[in-house]
């Protein structure tokens, strides 16, 4: 195992922040932008805004994953007062009533300096949003409670309306901290509370069938690739952006040209992986994974001999020799689901669920899953617990006579 001191950021976590992107909703064209760990782009964003993401990544260590998130949060800030001033300076318009004034969104989006009609991208860094002498002291807590009903309205969850919040509320911490407003308008603004909704989790036969069904010995290639794939997905718990993040080994220069950032490490029989807010973990893999894995190595040591113009470091590559992406492993488990009869559509986070829930049945350690799954707060992986419970009151109702007899059975 190499020391973590030499491992460099990878550029395809950048995979990760787009399928975030996608579904927070659709990109402004306009706005070009691509945070990676090497740089915060300024097109699209005001230089505050750019600034602030600057201080993130740099002072903070912050990912491109969460980078790209903040930056997407902001954006619907600023698309939000535009699209207020624009209505309200239409309705002025219309009523002969000349500029705009008051206390409305309009009025702080003008003062913001978001330029009537312009889209997020269209008017920083030349007019508009652009301008560096922008008056945000001139938003209210009530701008903030617009801008989130609207979202509601627009069918934004519970959970992405929190998160936006959050991006906001930081980054007018750090405006009040410069004296550029006098009290934050975000922080007296509570999120909907977040329906409690169980993670979805194979039972444990279900989960047997899907990565010991019968393959097509016509695909070796797929088949090994998938198969090691749902085997390490649900042996170690990994996220999605994880394991498509993953070389083959450790490699003083992988895909990027940095040392890896995560990799499989075979003799140790464990994964070293980046998770969310850069946080390294080391997972163990389990021997039928393990199996697995060495099955695929060989297969796809033989393709490479065949295609050395394929990427030589990553550990899942795509029929064309590329690093396989975040949406490809989802349909590609979505089909072998399928191909396995499983009455449900499996994805990668089901596979993550799965291991938490089977984990925490067989050891009833909670810490150690939190370890595992690379949860900041133990709470996150308390829900794990319900579906525990779950497994309890079923063994219960089959088990206990008293339980039968409420049955009548």
């Amino acid at each position: 195992m190499k020391p973590a001191g030499r491992m460099g950021a990878r550029a395809a976590a950048s995979h990760g922040a787009q399928t975030r992107a996608a579904a927070q909703g659709p990109a402004d064209p306009s706005v070009s932008a691509s945070v990676s760990g090497r740089d915060v782009p300024s097109a699209g964003l005001r230089a505050d805004v750019v600034a602030w993401l600057q201080r993130l990544r740099t002072e903070r260590g912050y990912s491109a994953h969460t980078l790209a998130a903040y930056q997407h949060d902001l954006e619907v800030l600023l698309t939000g007062l535009a699209a207020a001033r624009t209505t309200r300076a239409g309705a002025g318009a219309a009523s002969g009533s000349g500029p705009v004034s008051g206390t409305g969104e309009a009025a702080h989006g003008a003062s913001v300096g978001v330029g009537a009609g312009a889209g997020v991208g269209a008017g920083m860094g030349a007019s508009g949003v652009g301008a560096a002498s922008a008056d945000w002291s001139q938003v209210t807590e009530a701008d903030i409670r617009r801008l989130v009903a609207e979202g509601a309205r627009n069918g934004l969850s519970a959970a992405s309306l929190g998160r936006r919040l959050s991006a906001w509320r930081s980054f007018f911490d750090g405006l009040a901290l410069q004296g550029r407003v006098r009290a934050n308008p975000v922080r007296g603004v509570k999120a909907p509370k977040r329906p409690k909704r169980l993670p979805k989790a194979l039972p444990v036969d279900q989960a047997v069938q899907l990565v010991e069904g019968d393959a097509d010995a016509e695909q070796a290639f797929v088949n090994a690739r998938d198969r090691a794939m749902a085997e390490l997905l649900y042996s170690s718990g990994l996220r999605l952006s994880e394991l498509t993040a993953l070389d083959h080994c450790w490699l003083q220069a992988s895909s990027g040209g940095d040392p890896s950032s995560a990799w499989y490490d075979r003799p140790a029989a464990e994964v070293q992986v980046l998770g969310k807010g850069g946080k390294r973990r080391t997972v163990p893999v389990g021997r039928a994974a393990q199996a697995a894995l060495d099955h695929w190595l060989a297969v796809r040591a033989a393709w490479l001999a065949a295609h050395p113009a394929a990427d030589q470091a990553a550990l899942f590559l795509s029929s064309r020799g590329q690093r396989l992406g975040n949406r490809a492993v989802q349909l590609r488990l979505d089909r072998l689901g399928l191909a396995r009869g499983l009455p449900v559509h499996v994805h990668p986070h089901m596979l993550r669920h799965s291991f938490a829930s089977h984990l925490l049945q067989s050891s009833g350690d909670l810490r150690a899953v939190q370890e595992l799954l690379g949860h900041a707060s133990i709470g996150t992986t308390q829900i794990y617990t319900a579906l525990d419970f779950q497994h309890l009151a079923a063994t219960y109702d089959r088990a206990h006579p008293r339980a039968k007899r409420r049955d009548g059975s």
